[in-house]
């Protein structure tokens, strides 16, 4: 080994503490930004290469075929911002299917199957033109009586078989030939032309679709200002929807990117961490060892071999935290990407994982801020003069603080706290990076209190809303059956007697509120087609004991208005006032909507109205479950018993309420966020703990000096451990409203990566007693680093301090 190889080794030998602080906060950096990168780049990478090659549509708009011609369709294509059309095609949209009887599952025969999109074009297996079609599985329909579906929604379903549209007269039947898509979802099934025909009434004209790309359509307003200046170039009200290609982005990265705004900040504060850390720990290299770096030129060392090995000192110990972060970061994506894959069409995780130029820039790019960062302090000592270096001792300049030293030694405290209370002022730049490597510990770990306490919030909204019960009263066939084995539209799925249940519940003693709701079957014309259908409920009776939030408007309160779900709000672009139609078995209502809410545990999208509405409309409002809270101090059991009496002859049984489901992801996020934030309180008391450790070995003779005149190891501990105290504090008043800032600006972007507005209930977290014990984080990170250096000075001997004089 080298000359310059040996004293490498020896200094990462000697500082063992300052090499585990340097590996673990490297180690912390790249763990998250490989994550991070790693994500956005596998989740966005496969959409927008499908997207570029199949030529997406940036909106698809449909038009009311009786309002409008295929010619002003057509002629929407000159709208301004326009680059490219196609269309029009014949839509039809919000279908029911059911699973045809010649499926060989017999539990699956007839089953529900929900709504589709059915479009016909000239020719669906072009390469060339806009939103070119994929065929993943089967072949494309030749004749009437044949049909493509989406492979996401239908793959466990009987194809092969027939699917039947039955909500149209005639329930006419198709068989399925294939698994097809649009890389927009601008469409879900496909038929030909003349089978198209079999699902448009004689003589009534199918509505139009268009489809455009523009100049300017990279974000949501863009978008939606697009959509605005095609519906001013039609007739008027002839829009009835448009479906924009974020949406569908959304719907398969959305996930997996709501890790990305928080992992990015983990990373931001995790590199300028390193570079502080880096910056202390070299610098305070450098300053302990002079009298070495002295020694080191007068045997022949040059400038540059002095500042290499400080410099490979630090690099050493980095190089291992980067490894292991690199390998962390893919390892900690495994989960992640699994949803995401799933989502994507992927077979396994295995098949998205982190790309290798990812887990080769990251930790490069680590390295080259660390070498940097490092050179710095270690050209300083390479350009000391070696006599200056060889005469300079451990004792540390007089002077410094004295004026601080007087005034605290006025303060009614024991001599040992003021005299740690002064020692900041005598080394002020020192005192800052402590400072500094506390603050990033306050505002990691006040930014992963407000991010746990916003994910929290979020799941308790899985058990709000409609999961918020004391019993719920369902059909007796119901009881025991899987939850989708029949859709709402199903004759064999059971519905309850609104009317007599609920009499039946308030004539039962204990029952202090109740309502009922059900999904209706029905759908909304517009909705996105991809991914899970709209689901529209209908409701009887006063739910606001639940406390559903709204995010903007007013709830329901007259047939004909409703209240709409914020994602398919944000999805379809409805504001309040806003008109929608729905569909049930072929029959359209129009609703107008006040009410924009959030719910996140009855599906991504979803409108509520009175079950009067239905009724009104001559349409059915399916009534599938009564949610019952129960008086206080009423016993469940003896309520219950009561109630069975009641309900059996209404064909209605009483289960109890077994509470909301896990949130996987937000659950996931959570233990994420306390990994990360752990590492980094970690590093910053490592940090302090490595300065503190360099200004007590300097301060050694001192310390002997206080020893003899009678200074106690307890005091000892009190003054190291004062002398971080009021660096902590200032640290933690500065620290916690950069790290709720931090929180504030990360918190809405995960919202938005899903397609959510977040109500204030979720987005405003903070309280007086979160924020009160954060302003003494400061504090405690900073008497954690110093614990260890503060027992070591209690224990040295007094006249081992006063030789190295």
């Amino acid at each position: 080994m080298s000359a310059l190889g040996k004293v490498v080794r020896s200094g990462v030998g000697r500082r063992r503490v300052q090499s585990v602080v340097l590996a673990l906060t490297t180690f912390a950096a790249v763990t998250s930004s490989v994550l991070s990168l790693g994500l956005l780049t596998v989740v966005q990478a496969p959409f927008e290469h499908a997207f570029r090659a199949r030529n997406g549509a940036h909106l698809a708009v449909q038009f009311d075929g009786s309002k409008v011609t295929a010619a002003q369709a057509a002629a929407t294509a000159h709208t301004a911002g326009v680059t490219e059309a196609a269309g029009p095609y014949p839509v039809s949209a919000a279908l029911d299917t059911t699973i045809g009887t010649d499926c060989p599952g017999k539990d699956r025969a007839g089953h529900d199957n929900g709504p589709i999109t059915v479009t016909t074009r000239p020719d669906p297996g072009s390469t060339s033109g806009m939103d070119q079609l994929a065929l993943t599985q089967g072949r494309w329909p030749t004749g009437p009586g044949e049909i493509a579906l989406p492979w996401q929604r239908y793959a466990t379903d009987c194809f092969g078989d027939s699917v039947v549209f039955s909500s149209l007269p005639g329930k006419p039947s198709f068989k399925v030939v294939g698994f097809a898509n649009s890389v927009t979802d601008s469409a879900t099934a496909f038929a030909t032309a003349d089978g198209f025909a079999r699902l448009t009434a004689a003589g009534a004209p199918s509505d139009l679709q268009m489809l455009y790309r523009f100049a300017e359509a990279g974000t949501d307003a863009d978008v939606a200002a697009d959509k605005q200046a095609v519906a001013a170039a039609a007739p008027a009200g002839s829009v009835e929807a448009g479906q924009s290609y974020l949406t569908a982005e959304r719907q398969v990265t959305g996930n997996a990117k709501t890790y990305v705004p928080f992992l990015i900040a983990f990373g931001i504060l995790g590199l300028l961490m390193s570079v502080l850390i880096i910056s202390i720990v070299v610098s305070g290299a450098v300053a302990a060892g002079t009298r070495r770096i002295g020694i080191l030129k007068s045997l022949g060392f040059t400038p540059s071999q002095v500042a290499r090995a400080y410099t490979a000192q630090a690099m050493v110990p980095a190089t291992l935290g980067l490894v292991l972060g690199t390998v962390s970061g893919n390892l900690l994506a495994v989960p992640i990407l699994d949803g995401a894959s799933k989502q994507l069409g992927a077979a396994s995780a295995t098949s998205a994982t982190i790309p290798l130029w990812v887990s080769a820039v990251v930790p490069l790019g680590a390295l080259l801020i660390v070498g940097i960062t490092a050179s710095i302090p270690a050209l300083r000592a390479g350009r000391m003069p070696t006599v200056q270096a060889l005469l300079v001792g451990r004792v540390p300049k007089a002077g410094g603080g004295r004026t601080a030293q007087r005034l605290a030694s006025r303060l009614p405290l024991p001599r040992a706290v003021s005299l740690g209370l002064a020692q900041p002022f005598a080394r002020p730049a020192r005192a800052v990076l402590v400072g500094a490597a506390v603050l990033f510990g306050v505002v990691s770990a006040t930014f992963a209190v407000g991010l746990e306490s916003g994910f929290n919030r979020y799941l308790d909204t899985s058990t709000s809303g409609f999961n918020v019960a004391s019993k719920f009263v369902m059909p007796t066939a119901d009881v025991g059956v899987p939850w989708d084995l029949y859709g709402p539209n199903d004759p064999r799925n059971p519905h309850l007697d609104a009317a007599e249940v609920a009499a039946a519940l308030a004539g039962i003693p204990g029952t202090k509120a109740a309502f009922g709701w059900g999904d209706s079957g029905a759908t909304m014309v517009g909705a996105p087609p991809g991914g899970e259908p709209p689901r529209v409920f209908t409701v009887t009776g006063d739910f606001s004991w639940t406390h559903m939030e709204l995010l903007s408007g007013r709830w329901y309160s007259a047939p004909g208005e409703a209240v709409v779900g914020d994602k398919l709000a944000s999805a379809v672009g409805i504001h309040v006032g806003d008109d929608v139609t729905v569909v049930q078995q072929n029959k359209q209502l129009s609703l107008k909507v006040v009410g924009i809410n959030f719910d996140t545990n009855q599906g991504d999208y979803t409108v509520m109205t009175d079950a009067a509405t239905f009724t009104a409309a001559g349409l059915t409002p399916h009534i599938d479950l009564f949610n019952v809270e129960l008086a206080d101090h009423v016993d469940g059991s003896n309520w219950s018993t009561s109630a069975a009496a009641a309900l059996t002859p209404l064909n209605a049984s009483v289960q109890p309420n077994s509470g909301g489901g896990k949130n996987i992801i937000m659950i996931t996020m959570g233990a994420l966020v306390a990994t990360l934030t752990l590492m980094l309180i970690a590093v910053a008391a490592l940090g302090v703990l490595s300065t503190v450790v360099q200004d007590t070995r300097e301060r050694v003779h001192d310390l002997g000096i206080l020893k003899a005149l009678g200074m106690t190891p307890k005091q000892t501990v009190a003054m190291v451990m004062t002398s971080v105290s009021l660096t902590g504090l200032i640290a933690g008043l500065i620290g916690v409203p950069l790290g709720v800032a931090v929180e504030k600006a990360t918190l809405t972007p995960m919202g938005t990566a899903i397609g959510r507005h977040l109500p204030p209930s979720v987005s405003h977290v903070y309280t007086a007693g979160l924020l009160i014990p954060l302003l003494a984080g400061g504090i405690v990170i900073a008497l954690l680093g110093a614990l260890l250096p503060a027992g070591w000075a209690a224990r040295s001997r007094t006249a081992t301090a006063l030789r190295t004089e």
